[in-house]
């Protein structure tokens, strides 16, 4: 190929780029959107379920099996029992960082050395230094942030982002590099540490901390 094609055909894919680039969310949008419309028929089915006696709760359906829907089945037992267990699962406070096909379960991250006992470690995956309150958050329906709070939680997915907007640092239980927390914690330009162990155990909202995104150190300043 001729030197002389390389810019032309290098600003050709630039602007295809720059302007496809958007059409990556595409696939991700519309299977939540059928996810969506899903549910709803679902919940639709289950409260005809309630009017006829066989569920509690239109929200039941999801506690059963496509297996388990034969005529004339009764299924309250069965519900409440998946359904104590999914409530204790919910206040799980700790996320296994990696599950084998085994079964076993791994909750540490290799061990970090340090003669400071104010000092926890993570993988520092968005560089800065930020100070602020720790704000532990489990789940984010509901949660609110103050400006510059550190944002402290087992980990994230799309419906934490809103709470980025506000958040001096984060800091999770569970990541990687490329984790939903750490991708928008960069893209918000947040410090982030992630993969520190029992970090929404060993701090408490109201503490003050120091979170240093480029070493992976999360300083404990009270």
């Amino acid at each position: 190929m001729s030197t002389g094609w390389n810019g032309p055909i290098l600003r050709f894919l630039a602007k295809r780029m720059r302007a496809l680039a958007g059409l990556r969310e595409s696939p991700k949008f519309f299977v939540i959107r059928l996810m969506g419309y899903v549910r709803e028929a679902l919940l639709d089915s289950g409260k005809e379920l309630v009017e006829a006696s066989r569920l509690d709760a239109p929200e039941d359906v999801f506690f059963l099996r496509l297996s388990e829907l034969p005529a004339g089945a009764d299924w309250h037992d069965t519900v409440r029992t998946r359904r104590r267990a999914y409530d204790r699962e919910q206040h799980r406070r700790q996320i296994p960082r990696v599950l084998t096909s085994e079964g076993e379960a791994f909750y540490e991250s290799g061990p970090a050395v340090s003669d400071e006992d104010h000092v926890l470690f993570g993988a520092p995956v968005s560089p800065g230094v930020a100070e602020g309150r720790v704000h532990v958050v489990l789940r984010p329906e509901g949660a609110t942030l103050e400006p510059g709070d550190i944002l402290v939680c087992p980990g994230t997915d799309p419906a934490w982002t809103p709470l980025f907007l506000v958040a001096g640092a984060l800091v999770t239980e569970v990541g990687g590099m490329m984790t939903h927390g750490s991708v928008v914690a960069r893209e918000y330009g947040i410090p982030a540490v992630v993969g520190v162990h029992q970090a929404t155990t060993k701090l408490e909202s109201g503490q003050r901390v120091r979170v240093d995104g480029t070493t992976g150190r999360v300083v404990l300043l009270d």
